[in-house]
């Protein structure tokens, strides 16, 4: 059996696969299983942010693999010390707690976020107020979480206590935070799965006065949007903001699953032992290949980030086919006259691999793919939205 008959046989009818087997890949560029080469405009869904088999992570994974590969928590161990340091210092956040995806690092921001209101304002103070459009996972609770109704449907009830509002309506959310009983507010800045919609400014800096004014905690999702994604280390850094909480993931890891949890000096001590847990959170193996991405996201390196996606953002602003180009750094969507994914479908075979999101056509290359490789992408993609 092929690969991909094995997969169809074995695998959990949960995906719907693009027809492409990797089987290698090196920097911005992957291989099938034909030898055909593809520009990786995906990375993953922002995870590889520097590419396949990026040699400094490698070196670094493979140094902590002759080592150790794992020990539980009951244990200290020094990747995983260190990667909190450097986080804390890079932020300015004081505590982090670590986990193995996006979804488990916004649970625990929802866990810290319910556990501080009770403890503080009272038990009947548990909603958490999220966006329309949102998304930050497919556990029960996140799900809930979630303001996209499509998620909702096969998997009531729900759990209980979010209330989503609407993006970029400050009246609305003044309006829940004024009359019902709230623990946090919680947004992504860039709603990439809603289709790759940046917040409003205006809206940001309004929304945290009005938790500020509501005594209401502020979680930012940054398990897409972070890591050097928005050409800042956090996207809520490109707003003057300072929230709460924040949680991450995807392309902190570099490539192997790690999430985290970070925790203003507000809430450092909001869990004492036992208050939550994970077995492999903190992995020694996935930190030491999360520091030598930390590593490198600074000030010179991000910059490169924001020139890039200016490239991006002005290579496709009045594109044949495109009607609209949205997101920010590089996350970028997207809306194209075609099906977006007739567009995917076409430069796939062109040699580019895209992803969708909702309508768009979204772009998550690594953040340091070359200019030689943009442009060629940029051609591919753009024929196929003009075709």
């Amino acid at each position: 059996m092929t690969v991909k008959e094995l997969d169809t046989s074995y695998v959990a009818n949960t995906y719907k696969r693009f027809p492409v087997e990797i089987v290698r890949g090196k920097g911005s560029y992957v291989y099938d299983e034909n030898g055909k080469e593809y520009i990786d405009m995906g990375s993953g869904i922002a995870v590889n942010t520097f590419g396949l088999s990026d040699e400094t992570w490698v070196n670094a994974v493979e140094a902590q693999l002759s080592k150790f590969q794992h020990t539980s928590n009951l244990y200290y161990s020094e990747p995983c010390a260190v990667l909190a340091k450097k986080l804390c210092e890079k932020t300015g956040m004081k505590k982090v707690f670590f986990s193995n995806s996006g979804a488990e690092a916004n649970e625990c921001a929802i866990k810290a976020a319910r556990k501080y209101a009770c403890e503080m304002k009272g038990e009947e103070y548990f909603t958490i107020v999220t966006l329309k459009n949102s998304f930050h996972g497919r556990t029960l609770t996140t799900l809930s979480a979630t303001g996209q109704d499509r998620f909702h449907e096969l998997f009531k009830p729900l759990t209980p206590g979010f209330v989503h509002v609407s993006a970029n309506d400050e009246k609305e959310l003044e309006e829940i935070l004024k009359t019902q009983k709230i623990a946090a507010v919680m947004i992504e800045c860039v709603q990439g799965e809603g289709g790759v919609m940046a917040l409003s400014e205006s809206y940001v800096k309004n929304l945290f006065a009005l938790a500020k004014k509501y005594d209401v905690l502020t979680v930012v999702d940054e398990v897409q949007t972070g890591n050097g994604r928005s050409g800042m280390l956090y996207s809520y850094m490109n707003f003057g903001v300072s929230p709460d909480i924040v949680s991450t993931a995807k392309g902190l890891g570099g490539g192997l699953p790690l999430g985290a949890t970070m925790l203003s000096e507000k809430l450092e001590n909001v869990f004492g032992p036992g208050d939550h847990g994970s077995t492999f959170g903190g992995n020694p193996v996935c930190c030491a290949g999360a520091i030598s991405v930390l590593d490198r996201l600074d000030d010179g390196f991000l910059k490169t980030v924001r020139e890039k996606s200016k490239f991006l953002f002005d290579a496709f602003s009045g594109a044949k086919g495109i009607k609209s180009v949205s997101g920010m750094g590089l996350m970028i969507g997207l809306e194209t006259e075609k099906a977006a994914s007739d567009v995917v479908k076409e430069c796939i075979e062109n040699g580019v691999l895209c992803l969708t999101a909702k309508n768009k056509v979204r772009l998550l290359p690594a953040l340091n793919i070359p200019y030689d490789a943009l442009n060629k992408a940029v051609d591919v993609i753009k024929r196929a939205c003009a075709d």
